[in-house]
């Protein structure tokens, strides 16, 4: 794959690693050739290096094969199933990152593996959760952007706004972890 094919969200491999680009910039130079800056991170180790090539060079591709599963229960590992062959498999803390934490027993998730080994989870990008416990908001108490601080029912701690009372369902985007809207 050339350089130039790398975009944000792009997965490509370089000496044996898996990368996905977070950050692309095509640069051209007025005296000389182009070159392409990417910020991208290792999938594996997590690392996010800064690489520049020139234009015309080449990096691998990385074979990331996508399979579906279901998030089961939480043991020394995580336990997932594959839908198809009902077959259990666990995949790390480590592994799953920032995922972990929004995991519901029975959720549908897309597995990403590379050289048969599991790389990261895909959650969907907003989920429902309840609303645990919250302070009570106060009548008169409407002007907007106002927050407070709200535990869901799988113990996180996020920011509502102050309409959003106990017991409330609301949408959570899993890749910020930020409120979305009510459900």
């Amino acid at each position: 794959m050339v350089v130039t094919d790398l975009k944000n969200g792009t997965i490509f491999q370089e000496n044996g690693q898996p990368f996905i680009v977070v950050k692309y910039q095509h640069i051209k130079v007025s005296r000389g050739s182009a070159h392409v800056r990417v910020t991208a991170k290792n999938i594996i180790t997590g690392q996010v290096l800064d690489k520049s090539y020139q234009s015309s060079a080449r990096v691998g591709d990385a074979m990331v094969e996508n399979k579906n599963a279901q998030y089961l229960y939480k043991d020394r590992d995580y336990i997932f199933m594959d839908p198809k062959t009902y077959d259990q498999f666990g995949i790390s803390e480590d592994v799953l990152g920032d995922a972990a934490k929004f995991l519901k027993e029975g959720e549908k998730v897309v597995v990403k593996y590379f050289e048969e080994k599991p790389i990261s989870v895909d959650l969907p990008v907003s989920m429902v959760f309840e609303i645990k416990y919250t302070e009570p908001g106060f009548k008169g108490n409407t002007v907007s952007n106002v927050y407070k601080e709200a535990e869901l029912d799988n113990g996180i701690k996020i920011k509502v706004p102050m309409f959003v009372k106990i017991g409330d369902r609301i949408k959570v985007d899993t890749r910020t972890g930020e409120y979305v809207s009510k459900a």
